[in-house]
Parts: C-alpha cells; structure tokens; sequence
C-alpha cells in the first residue's frame, strides 16, 4: 500500500514538472489555450450556429427547439416549421449567435454573396458576416460545423491508430524475437487460425466493407471474426500442447513480424494507400474517413513504443514483477507500457494535424464525407467553381493552417517538456 502510494506521489511530482516546462514554452501554451476554445465551439457547435432557437416561449411554454439536434428534445410540433421565416407565435426567444446551420439555404439572399456585398437581410443580426456559397449556405455556420468534423476525425483517427499500434509495439518490444515461446504445433495453429480469420472476417466480407455506409462498424465486426478465430485455433493448440508429441517450444519472432508488417506498409505512399482503400468504400461518410486514415497512421506510433519497451524491459523492477511471478500480460501492460507512453503524446499531437490535413485533401478531391457533409476542405473544393468568390477559399484556408499549426506547436511543446535533456 506505501509503495503504491509513493508511486502515485512521485507520478504526480512527474507530470508536475512536465507541465511546469510546458508552460514555459509561450507559443504552446497559447496553443493549448485556443485548442481548448476550439473543442468548446466544437462541442457546443449547435448552439451557436442554428436556425433553431436555443430557447422560445410560446403560449407561456417554454421550449428548447437547438436540443433537438442532440436527440435530448423531440417537439413535433416544430418538424415542419421554418425557422427563418418570422414567427408570430414567439412570445420570447434567444437565437444562437449565428442563426444558421451548416445545411441552411437562405432563399432570401442570391448565391456567392460576399462578406462586404450588400445583403437582403430583415435584421443586422441576420446577415451572412463570411458570406455564403454557390447554395446560399452561410460560410459562418460552415466554418463551426467543419471544425467539429476535424477535431471528430483527428481525435478519433488518430485513437484507432494509438490503438494498434500501442498493442503492436508492446509485443514487439517486450518479446522480441526470443521471448515468446510456445509449441511449434500450436504456432502452426496460430498461422492457420490467422490467415482463416483475415479470410472469413475480410476477404470473404470485402462486398460488404465497400458497400456499408458503416466502414469501421464492418471492421470491427471483421476483426471480431478474426480474433474469434485466433482464439478457437489457440484453444485447440493448448488441447493438443497436453501431449508430449506436440510439446516441442520454438521461438515467436513477433518483433521480426511486426517490424516486417510496418516496412510493407511504409514502403507504400501514403496518400496513394489511403486514395486506393477509400476508392473502393462507395459509401462516403466520416466513420469512413476515420478508419482508414487511423488504419494506416498506427506505424509511427508503434515504432516508438517498441523502442521504449526494448529499453524497459530489462530494467531491475520489470525484473523484479518477473520474479514476483506477475503475469506477461500484467508486466506488460500494468507495468512497462505506462513508462512507454511519452513519445506517443507527442506523436499523436503531430497525427492529429496530419488527419486534419488528409481529411480536407480527401473532401478537396471529393473522396472524403459525404457531400452533404460540410468540412473545410469540401469548401475549398468549392471555390475551384469560382475564382472570385475568395471568401470560400481564405476562411477554410486559414482554419486549416491554424488548427495544424496549433497541434504542431502543442506537439514541439510537449516534446520539449518530456525530454529531461531539454528541461535542464
């Protein structure tokens, strides 16, 4: 109990420390404090870009039409209702700061009005202050439904990949190529229930990946299958192992496997991997997007890991949990893997941008979401209809370059912070 104790006291003194160089360095700090007003403008997006008002009375009752985007609220009264037009019924009401959404046409007001154009507009409150596009949608309400798309996909990409490759680069680095012996009948068995589960869980299903809307749905149920599979072949081993006959040990090289797996992706370009697996998803959709910028990102990440875990795992208290007869797993994972994570952090600051970046150039070359889906870079795919409308091309363009330039500096910062060399 003492022991757990001093560790979390001098974890805590730890990341104390890290912070406290973190704050020192001035562009990252100002980084983080904007990152955090973006995920705020992200989270509460609907309430400030909407037609909908936030609140209204009518007939002294009062409702909150913006939940019903959420799914909190359902008011069928209000399906049919046009939220533009001027309501009479409205005894009170607070509109959001930007009284469109993403996907309104303002009928009232002709396409491609610029920021400065003068606009048909009943109120000040109502006129398109960044202009409107090719549908008469406002680039306002855009600009806030694009930023929840690429913090969504960033993040959430970028999750997959910490994922696989934490999981990858932990047995990579801890086993090596000597550590992880099992009977050479069961490894056959393994190699067998392997290739049988990618069969059933990819190959047999690739119709079905490329036609669902639900991309990472199909693969997750894809490795389901796979990993069932796995685990009935890795039972069936561990019933024959009981024979001497079968009980010979050889070496896994799950390091050698895993680097292999790695240099065959990363002997790929990278954007030519992602154009092609995207090409063959018919169905457009940012689930979509996600998984496959997150299933080819993981390699970095796993490359790093495996690094630490081969410097961790000869160290005196991965030693001593080995003697205290711990489990591999909890060495692994409760243990080494924790002390491993410090380049990921910064790794995944650097790959969240580079989502970011890859998502727009998808939705620039109409590979991305789904068209009805606004995101900055199926703005900027717009404006090539139309060289005069530069505000479709400047406001995406600089959210773009100063969202990645904010987690570019969050990363140097964090990298800065973490280094005990730089900290001195």
């Amino acid at each position: 109990m003492g022991t757990e104790v001093a560790t979390k006291k001098v974890t805590n003194a730890y990341w104390e420390t890290v912070w406290t160089s973190f704050r020192k360095n001035k562009p990252a700090l100002w980084s983080w404090r904007i990152l955090k007003l973006l995920i705020f403008l992200a989270i509460f997006s609907n309430f400030i870009a909407n037609e909908k008002p936030i609140y209204c009375k009518i007939d002294g009752k009062a409702y909150f039409p913006v939940l019903m985007d959420y799914g909190l609220k359902s008011y069928p009264q209000f399906f049919d209702t046009d939220w533009l037009a001027p309501n009479p019924a409205f005894e009170d009401s607070i509109m959001p700061l930007i009284p469109y959404s993403y996907s309104t046409r303002d009928k009232t007001s002709r396409n491609y009005v610029g920021p400065f154009d003068e606009q048909q507009v009943r109120r000040t409150r109502y006129r398109h202050w960044l202009g409107t596009d090719q549908l008469g949608r406002d680039i306002a309400a855009g600009m806030i439904s694009g930023l929840r798309t690429a913090l969504i996909i960033g993040v959430l990409a970028m999750s997959i990949a910490g994922f696989i490759g934490i999981i990858l680069g932990s047995l990579a680095g801890y086993y090596g190529d000597n550590y992880l012996r099992i009977s050479r009948f069961r490894f056959v068995l393994l190699l067998l229930g392997l290739t049988l589960g990618l069969f059933f869980g990819f190959f047999s299903r690739s119709y079905i990946l490329s036609e669902s809307e639900y991309f990472l749905g199909q693969i997750l149920i894809g490795l389901c299958i796979t990993v069932a599979v796995v685990l009935l072949f890795n039972f069936l081993g561990g019933l024959f192992e009981r024979l001497s006959f079968f009980n010979k040990k050889t070496s896994v090289p799950v390091d050698m496997l895993t680097m292999r797996l790695i240099e065959i992706i990363n002997a790929i370009p990278g954007l030519l991997l992602l154009l092609s697996i995207v090409a063959l998803i018919k169905n457009k959709s940012i689930f979509n997007v996600m998984a496959v910028i997150g299933l080819i990102s993981w390699t970095t990440i796993a490359r790093f890991v495996r690094a630490e875990l081969l410097r961790i795992r000869n160290l005196e208290y991965i030693e001593a949990a080995r003697a205290l007869g711990y489990s591999e797993m909890r060495i692994i994972f409760r243990h080494a893997l924790p002390n491993a994570l410090t380049p990921v952090l910064i790794t995944l600051a650097f790959g969240i941008a580079n989502a970011i970046l890859l998502e727009a150039f998808l939705s620039f070359l109409g590979f991305g979401v789904d068209p009805s889906q606004v995101t900055w870079g199926s703005m900027l795919s717009e404006a090539r209809g139309n060289f005069k409308a530069w505000w479709i091309m400047i406001f995406p363009g600089l959210a773009i370059f100063v969202t990645v330039t904010i987690f570019n500096l969050i990363g140097e910062g964090l990298s800065d912070a973490l280094n005990p060399r730089l900290r001195r």
